[in-house]
């Protein structure tokens, strides 16, 4: 269709239509917990009985709750620390580098992304174990980094966030002018150098973006968790078992404040960027 023509009104209303109905079923079921997490009602469903911050009191005191949020802070905190360096890494490897296999290598960076992580648990699991039962029986060695634990989760979620810290760096890395580290080096500057003041700088904002995002998605996550954690549950295993027995409004509460830091985190996120990009663009300029 020429778009100088007139168009019927429904197709004029349909991509506003659109927009509006993936929004709300995107955000309405966040608003409903949101909500709920004010109702002054002892369960988080119709009808609203009033206003209430009951619910954040009661969470300021559970102590599990609290400590499982800390576990998953721990867990979040070291798994970007690997993925963040591992990825920066991989992505010198992937952009920097020529070898026989290289593409290979690749794909199978990437394939933990397109396992079920249900599967990729067990796998871990079972392997993990499997090592410390062959080194107790043969050495008498007690590995328990390997048994079911925080350690064995964070091992379990770095195996498959690292390949999105990557990712995420090497796209950045691939745009870099190298022509800016040979002028280095033409001046004298070492390698060492070159890495601290030129290029490192240049991937700062993907190395922030992996980490928020590694630390997002080690925070929320579930099925790998619930494979591999021990004793110590994070919060997804915690709230899990409590909405097993029974639902509670402190969750709705749980869910709202980790909804209001994910977004203060990407909003700094985003402001990040822009921060980045404005030097960039009055240089252009």
């Amino acid at each position: 269709m020429i778009p100088s023509l007139p168009r019927p009104l429904w197709l004029r209303a349909a991509p506003w239509l659109y927009a509006a109905a993936f929004f709300t079923f995107l955000f309405l079921p966040l608003a409903v917990v949101a909500v709920f997490a004010f109702n002054d009602a002892p369960y988080p469903a119709p009808p609203w009985r009033g206003f209430t911050a009951t619910w954040f009191v009661k969470l300021a005191s559970d102590g599990p709750l609290l400590h499982s949020v800390w576990t998953s802070t721990l867990v979040a905190g070291w798994v970007t620390l690997l993925s963040v360096a591992v990825g920066t890494a991989n992505a010198f490897l992937i952009e920097r580098t020529q070898f026989r296999g290289k593409a290979a290598l690749s794909l199978l960076m990437l394939a933990p992304l397109v396992i079920p992580g249900v599967i990729l648990g067990i796998s871990i699991l079972a392997f993990a174990s499997r090592i410390a039962q062959l080194g107790d029986d043969l050495f008498g060695w007690e590995i328990d980094f390997l048994r079911p634990g925080l350690p064995l989760v964070v091992l379990g979620q770095f195996s498959y966030i690292v390949a999105i810290a990557t990712l995420t760096i090497s796209a950045r890395l691939k745009r870099f002018d190298i022509t800016l580290e040979e002028a280095a080096y033409n001046l004298g500057a070492s390698r060492a150098a070159v890495l601290r003041t030129i290029t490192l700088p240049h991937l700062r904002p993907a190395m922030i973006g992996a980490a928020v995002i590694s630390f997002l998605m080690s925070f929320e996550n579930f099925n790998t968790t619930l494979m591999l954690v021990g004793a110590d549950a994070p919060l997804t295993v915690l709230m899990y078992g409590r909405m097993r027995e029974g639902a509670s409004p402190v969750l709705n509460a749980v869910s709202v404040m980790l909804m209001v830091v994910s977004a203060l985190l990407a909003l700094a996120l985003i402001r990040g960027n822009r921060r980045e990009a404005a030097p960039a663009s009055q240089g252009s300029s």
